[in-house]
């Protein structure tokens, strides 16, 4: 039996961070912090901005925002590969459109 080894590919993504100035406000998103993340995928770069700004010990030292929580939104830039918004919600991440961000 022979076991199909496979290679992670990780590219790198640029993030950004919207937040409202205050929790649970539906109008006013800012970015708050951008930054480049290796990652596999889309979903493991969300997992990885939730994990990392959700724990103090983990968050940069130039962070100025609150906790990742429900309505922030999180913009994926890929370059030539596109772009891509997604919202947090009590389900998880959705995409979005950017029209949602004002």
């Amino acid at each position: 039996m022979s076991k199909l080894l496979t290679k992670l590919i990780l590219r790198d993504f640029d993030i950004t961070i919207f937040q409202t100035p205050s929790f649970k406000q539906r109008k006013g998103y800012r970015p708050i912090y951008r930054m480049t993340l290796k990652g596999e995928s889309h979903e493991d770069c969300l997992q990885s901005v939730f994990s990392t700004f959700n724990v103090p010990d983990r968050m940069p030292s130039d962070f100025n925002g609150r906790f990742i929580t429900t309505g922030d939104i999180v913009y994926i830039d890929e370059g030539l590969r596109g772009q891509n918004y997604y919202q947090l919600l009590p389900g998880g991440w959705k995409l979005i459109n950017r029209i949602h961000i004002r």
